[in-house]
């Protein structure tokens, strides 16, 4: 994690947030505070499937040593998170309700390299990853300011601030195995696509993404 990655930077940087070319449109904090039930179930289901893709990473990856050792406190984090919000939505006698299907990380995983090499596979696992986790990190932050019950805009700020630094693990892992040129040039790729994703996306109170 980059621990010089701090929330000083993160309020600094508003029109480009995490390097995401497209900011959160407002309407969505109003839309999030009126269906607080759907979207602590789709945060909860959100930080489940970060804990389980880390653990499928670690498995998939089993002989790059510093990705084990830096996903593996990764997921025991993001399980502490999920156990979290099941807290919240039971304080609130709100349940647990259905996992949706994530439209948001579908439209992701289209772009990713299916065949070529190892290397280029490896890659944009590791960039979807960091994409997901700025962009999650950016919506924690707009609930953090946006929303009016002042006790879950504090449970968001203490996410924002938990997770800021996630999405610059991922580049750092990807540049740890492959040239740092190289996954520089294929993130602005990345983040160009995201936008684009962002722009064809309902606008919806009831996910995270």
């Amino acid at each position: 994690m980059d621990n010089n990655f701090n929330t000083k930077q993160l309020s600094e940087d508003t029109k480009n947030i995490l390097g995401l070319q497209l900011p959160t449109d407002p309407r969505w904090v109003d839309l999030a505070g009126i269906s607080l039930a759907e979207i602590l179930t789709d945060h909860a289901y959100c930080e489940q499937k970060a804990a389980t893709t880390c653990i499928s990473l670690i498995q998939k990856n089993s002989d790059k040593e510093k990705l084990v050792n830096e996903l593996a406190p990764i997921v025991t984090e993001e399980w502490g998170h999920f156990r979290l919000v099941l807290q919240e939505l039971r304080k609130r006698n709100l349940q647990l309700g259905k996992q949706r299907k994530d439209e948001y990380v579908n439209k992701l995983l289209v772009f990713q390299h299916k065949g070529g090499s190892n290397e280029d596979r490896f890659l944009d696992q590791m960039l979807t990853m960091a994409l997901i986790e700025a962009r999650s990190c950016e919506r924690f932050k707009r609930l953090s300011e946006g929303l009016k019950d002042a006790y879950l805009s504090n449970f968001y700020r203490r996410f924002m601030e938990s997770e800021a630094g996630h999405y610059t693990l991922f580049i750092g892992l990807a540049e740890t195995y492959i040239d740092a040129a190289k996954v520089r040039k294929r993130w602005a790729e990345w983040l160009a696509y995201e936008a684009e994703v962002m722009q064809t996306l309902e606008v919806r109170g009831d996910r995270i993404h």
